[in-house]
């Protein structure tokens, strides 16, 4: 008899040509095996399209580096400057005022020159004006982001009466002239308050104010996209499943709402050191001698002709500060954006 057809034969087992592709299916038996698709979570995703924006990361470096100088302010101004307060009439004309020397007195030991009149040193207080611009303009972004994200979800999610009373609070908030109440509010501020004492109450008002009048712009956002969300599967699921609605708030609401408010937060930031500038040129900002950008640039006014370099450098301290934060910004808006195509 003839042996079946599906029988192989004793050599047929080991019959094999050398370099034969396997069958489909078939293991390797040599161990090697193909890389596995890894899954990556939109924060990965995100973080690749961000270190594919040069500008982005451009912003951030001279983001890190401010944050750094004003931190250190003490350390870089000890080795590099002298003290903001200290007066050195010894590099000012007596008769005109004015530094002695070019380009207002720009020299090894005076790095940015020195300030007419008194002749302080303007890199000292270009360094300790950082400090001055980025608290304020970082603690007034989290208060700013924190009532807004708070109100902004409780007016979305839960809708009725309490959405239309707290949009209608947002727009007279947007209405309110905000310049000329933190202007009247620092004319009666007392010298003492709450502990603090000369500028640390003039920074914690303007904290308050600047970010007062902040949170009703996160306020929409966070509540245009809460009520966006909160009619999706997993927040009916949720509620199907017998969860309360504080839970779904905090569990399935706001993880998903921290993209637009990183992206809002990141934008308000330059915003804000714009706002404590023009308030410090107006008068409104910290109390002398106390160092500020805005200030500088108010007391170089009446000196602009005699030495144009004492109003160069603080206008491109705030135009560097305000153009890193916005680039820095702007990439974090693209890399969160997941429709984006970088």
């Amino acid at each position: 008899m003839t042996a079946p057809l599906h029988e192989a034969s004793a050599g047929d087992a080991t019959a094999t040509v050398d370099g034969a592709p396997d069958a489909p299916g078939t293991p390797d038996d040599s161990g090697a095996s193909g890389k596995a698709i890894e899954g990556r979570s939109p924060w990965k995703i995100a973080w690749t399209r961000l270190k594919r924006d040069k500008l982005a990361l451009a912003g951030a470096f001279v983001v890190v580096f401010l944050i750094l100088v004003a931190i250190f302010a003490p350390v870089i101004v000890g080795l590099l400057g002298h003290p903001p307060d200290e007066f050195h009439e010894d590099q000012i004309d007596p008769l005109f005022g004015t530094p002695i020397g070019s380009w207002g007195g720009v020299s090894g030991d005076f790095l940015f020159g020195v300030e007419p009149v008194n002749g302080r040193d303007v890199f000292s207080r270009i360094v300790y004006g950082a400090r001055i611009s980025l608290l304020v303009a970082f603690l007034a972004a989290v208060f700013a982001v924190f009532l807004g994200t708070v109100l902004g979800v409780i007016a979305g999610y839960f809708g009725g009466w309490i959405d239309a009373a707290l949009s209608r609070i947002m727009d007279v908030m947007l209405a309110f002239p905000q310049l000329l109440f933190t202007i009247a509010l620092v004319s009666v501020l007392p010298n003492e308050f709450l502990g603090l004492d000369g500028s640390g109450v003039r920074i914690a008002a303007l904290v308050l104010v600047i970010g007062f009048f902040g949170w009703p712009y996160v306020g929409r956002i966070v509540r245009g996209q809460t009520l966006s969300l909160r009619n999706r599967e997993y927040v009916e699921a949720a509620q199907s499943l017998g969860a309360g609605r504080f839970y779904i708030l905090r569990r399935e609401l706001l993880p998903n709402l921290i993209a637009p408010i990183m992206v809002y937060a990141t934008l308000m930031i330059p915003t804000n050191i714009l706002t404590e500038a023009a308030l410090s040129f107006l008068g409104a900002g910290v109390k002398p001698p106390t160092a500020s950008w805005g200030q500088m640039l108010s007391t170089a006014i009446t000196t602009y002709e005699a030495d144009p370099l004492f109003m160069v450098i603080p206008g491109l301290a705030i135009f560097i500060t305000v153009l890193a934060f916005n680039l820095f910004g702007d990439g974090v808006r693209d890399a969160l954006d997941p429709k984006g195509s970088r």
